[in-house]
């Protein structure tokens, strides 16, 4: 545990700047998210909550959660995440992909805390938030960074020293590292189908 913790210390110490920016990115993502759901016309607004009271009530009626279709829908996100991070970091033109991939998860993330909180107020919408959002974004969200940044680093390294030797070296390092984050995601997805989704049950009655 203590080896993790020095070498996780080492690779924010060692690439502070990009996790800075990415960080960045990621929080600009976000308030747009919020500030686009705020300034949504009426019909939008409407649309947006007759969608989250509908699944709320369905959940209050007892509606059961496929939680087949839930983990499949949960991982092939994360695996079409991981994968568009993994091809575009191997490719010159691709980086910028990579930071508004990042941009775009932030984005969706304060869109849909935003939409939550506007529809069910800010006590029942902090709590949604809580229980269906939190555990597996914990786990989510530094993946996503740890993921973009080497990615960047791949790149910067093919830009640096364009022998094909290195660059194979290099891809392939960055292949093993991302596969270790999408199993890392897999428990993500499992922690969002079967642990997030039954929290949501048990106090969709408060909601």
């Amino acid at each position: 545990m203590k080896n993790l913790k020095k070498v996780i210390q080492e690779n924010i110490a060692k690439n502070i700047k990009i996790y800075t920016i990415l960080v960045i990115i990621f929080m600009l993502g976000l308030i747009i998210g919020i500030i686009v759901v705020n300034n949504a016309q009426d019909a939008q607004k409407a649309e947006i909550n007759d969608y989250i009271n509908t699944f709320i009530n369905d959940l209050k009626n007892g509606a059961k959660i496929d939680y087949f279709k839930l983990l499949k829908t949960s991982f092939g996100n994360n695996f079409f995440t991981v994968l568009i991070l993994w091809f575009m970091s191997s490719t010159v033109i691709g980086i910028p992909i990579v930071y508004g991939e990042i941009g775009y998860k932030g984005f969706c993330l304060g869109y849909t805390i935003s939409s939550v909180v506007a529809t069910l107020g800010t006590g029942k919408g902090i709590l949604f938030v809580i229980t269906s959002m939190l555990l597996h974004n914990i786990i989510f969200i530094p993946c996503l960074l740890l993921l973009a940044v080497s990615g960047i680093n791949l790149y910067k390294s093919i830009i640096r020293d364009r022998r094909k030797e290195n660059i194979k070296i290099e891809i392939i390092r960055h292949t093993i590292f991302s596969l270790i984050i999408l199993a890392v995601l897999l428990i993500a997805s499992l922690i969002e189908t079967y642990i997030s989704s039954n929290l949501l049950i048990s106090i969709v009655k408060y909601l």
